[in-house]
């Protein structure tokens, strides 16, 4: 068991800001997620309605307490990186243009989100099933892939679950076979990326030693990959802190606060931060505050 005090790391925020969808709430206050093939039970404490230290009355600058049940070595060899705790995010927030109301008040309200370190081949798959679909049905479909193609695993509580399953696995399965997971025209690009990978068309730990733009265009080589679905795979699971995933609920606020361009120039090395900001906001917000 590890516990970790910081007021800058919210899993209920986290769990809500549309990058992990194998992150849930079991009860009030304890959630389990799975990465790849591990599992990990977590329980937050001293924490508000919006998942922030901020909001718990008379306690504004308590830490966040956030105990994850995981031996010391597996915090230290996978979680710590994985939740990207070596990482100052007090700092991005400091750094924000002191003129920029808007953004000031988004981070403020998400400031407990961090960008997770996620396997690359689970995002691929994660964000092509995330087309055109709600977070709900995304988790019913990573699931359901899950059960029927994934590593059947047991926690050290005894936690049963399913691993996310390999690019071999994936391969073998027919567009027939996905469509009747109710994955529909998705299960075609599913097929062709599992197989383009196992084929070494393109290499995921290429894509690793790559810069942003151009581990964007290989990405985009994979079948159904457009620019925001690779843009989210080059931040969510390549920690390239530059990419900055632009979709409808983003774009209105681009158009309404930026003149429809972020100020890219202002937050170089952080502008995904400012991304995961902005649509937390957005999505969780009170829409009688502006």
């Amino acid at each position: 068991m590890v516990t970790i005090e910081d007021k800058y790391f919210s899993i209920p925020q986290i769990c809500r800001s549309g990058q992990c969808f194998r992150l849930d709430p079991v009860s009030e206050d304890t959630y389990e997620m799975i990465a790849s093939d591990r599992y990990l039970r977590i329980k937050v404490e001293n924490q508000g309605p919006s998942g922030s230290a901020d909001d718990k009355a008379g306690k504004k600058d308590d830490p966040v307490r956030t105990v994850l049940y995981c031996s010391p070595e597996e915090y230290e060899s996978f979680w710590k990186r994985y939740f990207d705790l070596d990482t100052s995010y007090e700092d991005y927030l400091a750094g924000i243009d002191p003129e920029d109301g808007y953004l000031r008040t988004a981070a403020r309200f998400g400031s407990g989100i961090r960008i997770l370190r996620q396997d690359v081949w689970e995002m691929i798959i994660t964000f092509i099933l995330s087309q055109q679909n709600n977070i709900p049905r995304i988790k019913g479909l990573i699931r359901a892939v899950s059960e029927k193609y994934g590593q059947k695993m047991e926690a050290w509580d005894g936690t049963l679950y399913d691993a996310f399953p390999t690019p071999g696995r994936l391969a073998e399965a027919s567009e027939e076979e996905l469509r009747a997971l109710k994955l529909g025209y998705r299960s075609r690009y599913i097929c062709g990326t599992a197989r383009m990978i196992t084929n070494g068309e393109v290499k995921l730990d290429e894509l690793q030693n790559m810069g942003h733009p151009e581990a964007r265009t290989e990405l985009m080589r994979l079948p159904g990959i457009g620019g925001k679905v690779a843009d989210c795979i080059c931040l969510f699971a390549l920690h390239q802190m530059d990419a900055f995933p632009v979709d409808t609920h983003i774009q209105k606020v681009l158009d309404a606060r930026y003149g429809g361009k972020f100020p890219f120039d202002k937050y170089k090395g952080c502008a995904g931060v400012m991304q995961q900001y902005i649509f937390y906001y957005d999505l969780n917000r009170d829409p009688g505050v502006h």
